[in-house]
């Protein structure tokens, strides 16, 4: 009789470990089971300065961000196009492809791209010229992808520096910068527009992020005036179509010194995520009606050393492979 009890206790011991293991390993994204029906987000990111490349993270409420592959980087700088990898806007076609475009260096007049299917294995990897035009081009920041219903178009949106334009507001920001955005559309990434000027709000701008609302656009950037007065806040403007025009509605983030705006539709709420890069963590607001922001930066959970993206849904299945990824 003992012997039996001695066995069932093993028995149960053992099972209650395997369980236990599971639940650990589950946690960390090994063999974790995604409910088909529930909704799921991911935000692309960089750490550091981007010399690790790109990496992601999962949410299911949009406010606890967890990160995959353990917080290792999905995909390096690759050698032939980049030495860095920041910024990184993903965006998913139609056709259930991802597309990635990224700030591939400080100073340059190229971007960043790659392709993939699962967001794990990237191919067609190169650099897009996209401010060849411009000899005098300084660089250029933060593209940002954004994929147009209507006309089936990709919009790549970025912030450049071209010193002898816009003379008004010259030595308005750190090192003689003086950027306005600029963009250029495709079809198919093989063929492009030619580089046309996107937003000039008067005064030095960067990191455009364009999202729709309806039969509205919302250009979220930020002002990146240092002189006089320090603003590096950033505001929201509604347009009628992807290249506007855009009438400024003001500063929507809780506080000054933010930048890489990314906004996400949760539910009826929309959620606009930046980076608090002073102060190393991230914050975000959010609203209902595009007029009153609740500032949330108290119930976020990112993981260490994020710095700026993208957010986007994710379907279930995809996140699952991604889960199931081991550094």
């Amino acid at each position: 009789m003992t012997s039996v009890r001695f066995c069932f206790s093993s028995v149960f011991s053992f099972m209650l470990l395997f369980f236990i293991l599971f639940a650990i390993l589950g946690l960390s994204g090994f063999a974790q089971e995604l409910e088909s029906s529930q909704k799921r987000w991911l935000f692309s990111y960089f750490t550091q300065n981007g010399e690790d490349g790109l990496h992601l993270a999962w949410s299911a409420d949009g406010q606890t961000w967890k990160p995959l592959k353990d917080g290792k980087s999905f995909l390096p700088p690759p050698e032939n196009v980049s030495k860095l990898i920041r910024d990184p806007s993903i965006v998913q076609a139609p056709d259930g492809m991802f597309h990635l475009v990224w700030t591939g260096s400080w100073n340059g007049k190229n971007i960043g791209y790659a392709t993939s299917k699962d967001l794990i294995e990237w191919t067609d990897i190169r650099s897009i010229p996209v401010m060849e035009y411009e000899p005098t081009t300084r660089n250029t920041w933060a593209p940002e992808l954004f994929y147009d219903k209507p006309s089936q178009t990709f919009y790549i949106i970025w912030s450049s520096t071209v010193p002898e334009k816009f003379p008004e507001t010259a030595a308005s920001s750190e090192t003689n910068y003086n950027h306005r955005m600029y963009y250029t559309t495709t079809k198919d990434f093989k063929s492009f527009a030619e580089t046309k000027l996107y937003w000039n709000p008067n005064h030095n701008v960067i990191d455009g992020f364009l999202a729709q609302e309806g039969e509205r656009y919302l250009l979220f950037y930020k002002d990146e005036t240092l002189k006089p007065e320090a603003k590096k806040d950033i505001l929201l403007a509604i347009g009628s179509t992807p290249v506007g025009p855009f009438e400024v509605q003001g500063v929507i983030s809780h506080t000054n010194w933010v930048e890489g705006p990314a906004a996400l539709k949760i539910g009826n709420e929309l959620f606009v995520y930046y980076d608090c890069y002073t102060k190393q963590h991230f914050g975000a607001v959010k609203s209902k009606d595009l007029k009153t922001w609740e500032n949330i930066t108290n119930k976020l959970c990112f993981p260490v050393h994020t710095r700026h993206g993208t957010a986007f849904e994710i379907d279930s299945e995809i996140l699952q492979k991604l889960l199931d990824v081991r550094p």
